[in-house]
């Protein structure tokens, strides 16, 4: 479980940045893009576990890459057919997890080296701490941006909202200080 805090990918990795910074301007997409990960995380660490005895160390890397491509694929056409607001919000960012480096790492540091059982939980801690990291960025944006929540209205009507921390501006400066932040609790702690 150490994806939630010591391994957490985005907060500590630095991994994932692209999604996490590009899909945080509200909780919804967040949170899609969060279940999309775990969803591909957990599937190709089961897979990847299970052959991972098979690989010759040469094709180790393409088959994690073509293992992923399927279950993204899944999750894209899922969405598509499912959720197609949410598909076309999220726009290319749901077919970029193949390059995620979160699920490569994972399936690298962990599947590659472990059974089953071992590499789901990994590939549910990570995906959580990526979710979670996601939707506590989107939650700051959106409230700062628009005042609301998940579109629930939170904030007093005499609220004014900063419009920039719906634009690609707010979410640098949102992971800049939710990493100082980070940093200044982890110094605390050693």
């Amino acid at each position: 479980m150490a994806g939630l805090w010591q391994e957490n990918p985005v907060l500590r990795l630095l991994l994932g940045m692209c999604p996490t910074l590009a899909v945080t301007a509200a909780v919804k997409p967040a949170l899609t893009m969060g279940l999309s990960v775990i969803f591909v995380l957990v599937c190709s660490n089961i897979v990847v576990s299970l052959m991972r005895n098979l690989l010759k160390s040469h094709l180790r890397i393409l088959m994690f890459t073509l293992t992923i491509a399927t279950f993204v694929t899944i999750a894209d056409l899922f969405l598509k057919a499912f959720v197609p607001d949410m598909s076309e919000t999220l726009g290319p960012y749901i077919p970029l997890i193949i390059v995620n480096c979160i699920i490569i790492c994972r399936a690298e540091a962990c599947a590659s080296k472990n059974g089953v059982f071992i590499s789901v939980i990994d590939a549910v801690g990570m995906g959580l701490g990526f979710t979670i990291t996601l939707c506590v960025l989107a939650g700051v944006r959106e409230l700062l941006a628009t005042g609301k929540i998940a579109e629930q209205v939170v904030m007093p009507q005499a609220f004014v909202p900063w419009a920039a921390m719906g634009l690609p501006v707010g979410a640098f400066i949102t992971l800049g200080l939710i990493l100082a932040l980070v940093n200044q609790v982890t110094k605390k702690q050693a």
